[in-house]
């Protein structure tokens, strides 16, 4: 029995997937907030920030109304309705992205292990892959739970993590906004940050099914920038304690909460990392099967629960190689720059362009909602 969307699912179910996209490996350390904001200061660190929230407020709304208008919740049907033939280029480039980002996670979870428990790197990248292999499995309703739960888990842990470092460095922190400061750098720092990671609004595509009409999408797109920018926010305005020799660590929420000087919390937090990594990953990896099984539904066949472990484990399997090679600074620095430049050109120029005429030429019509997959 099909029941109605709550409107937790319409409005913010989306948003909170969105940010578990974007949160990954570089957000929930802080990596990414070094290589793509530190160079600008503080201030204008801040403001790439917010246009990067604004950016992606704008595209996951467009997004959005193209997707419900044209029922595509898969990145697969979506991207046959943007781009009709041209699509195949964004299976591409999005294989490319999905190895690079699960590489980084990857990564990511291995510094953990490493700087936490003294485990070797390997150890706690393995742990990462069966977590999204297993969780991937099960399809939607599973991926959708871990999004809900890790999310009230996150926000809770962030906001205690910006108390402590406010009560511990708030003058540090002062101190480095006040001092004089010319920001550059900022219009460029913010639209690379936001042109790679938008992806996620065609990634998280699966949970749209939920939307009920125009007005849900437009709602949803609006909260997913800053549902997705909020906790970068917080703590970057935090980092400013250490700035700017934060910028040369691998790992600055390691090196912050080492500073801080509370063992029980710096636990809490590195768990906290290492449960975003797992529903960023396991959101890429749930994308990828859905538009498996998308394809395989077009031919009268199904794709259970063993053929989706099976794809999960060898894209995760790539991934391990991949980060075990490069390491989490070096993919950061050099993949995701490369990364924004494809994702504008093959996703975000088509939708704020075609996606957009085609949704201003379509009237405002309400679509019910398809029952909900598993």
């Amino acid at each position: 029995m099909r029941t109605a969307p709550t409107r937790f699912d319409r409005f913010l179910l989306p948003g909170f997937a969105f940010k578990a996209f974007v949160i990954g490996g570089g957000y929930a350390t802080g990596r990414e907030l070094a290589e793509f904001f530190l160079p600008s200061g503080p201030t204008g660190g801040v403001l790439g920030m917010l246009l990067g929230m604004g950016c992606w407020s704008l595209i996951c709304c467009v997004t959005f109304l193209f997707a419900r208008m044209t029922r595509s919740f898969d990145y697969g049907t979506f991207f046959r309705q943007l781009l009709g033939p041209g699509a195949v280029v964004f299976d591409v480039v999005y294989a490319a992205m999905v190895l690079i980002v699960l590489s980084v996670y990857g990564a990511a979870a291995g510094e953990i292990g490493h700087a936490v428990l003294g485990w070797p790197t390997v150890a706690g990248t393995l742990l990462l892959v069966c977590g999204v292999a297993a969780v991937a499995a099960f399809g939607n309703d599973s991926v959708e739970r871990l999004f809900k739960v890790v999310t009230y888990f996150l926000y809770a842990v962030y906001v205690g993590f910006v108390a402590l470092a406010l009560w511990q460095t708030g003058p540090q922190i002062a101190a480095a906004f006040a001092a004089p400061q010319h920001p550059t750098g900022w219009v460029a720092g913010g639209l690379t940050y936001a042109g790679y990671n938008v992806i996620g609004a065609v990634v998280i595509l699966p949970v749209l099914r939920h939307l009920t009409g125009r007005r849900d999408a437009l709602i949803a797109g609006l909260l997913a920038g800053p549902l997705g920018m909020l906790p970068a926010l917080l703590f970057f305005v935090c980092m400013m304690a250490y700035y700017p020799a934060i910028g040369a660590v691998a790992l600055p929420s390691d090196y912050m909460l080492a500073r801080i000087g509370v063992p029980a919390f710096h636990f809490v937090f590195q768990l906290m990392i290492f449960a975003a990594l797992l529903e960023s990953g396991t959101g890429a990896v749930h994308a990828v099967n859905q538009r498996v099984a998308g394809v395989l539904a077009a031919r009268g066949r199904a794709f259970g629960r063993g053929a989706r472990l099976a794809c999960a484990a060898a894209l995760l399997v790539v991934s391990i190689f991949v980060a075990t090679r490069f390491g989490l600074i070096a993919l950061i620095a050099r993949g995701y720059r490369l990364l924004a430049y494809l994702i504008i050109a093959v996703y975000v120029v088509p939708v704020l362009s075609y996606g957009l005429w085609r949704v201003l030429r379509t009237g405002p019509g309400r679509l019910p909602t398809p029952a909900a997959g598993s």
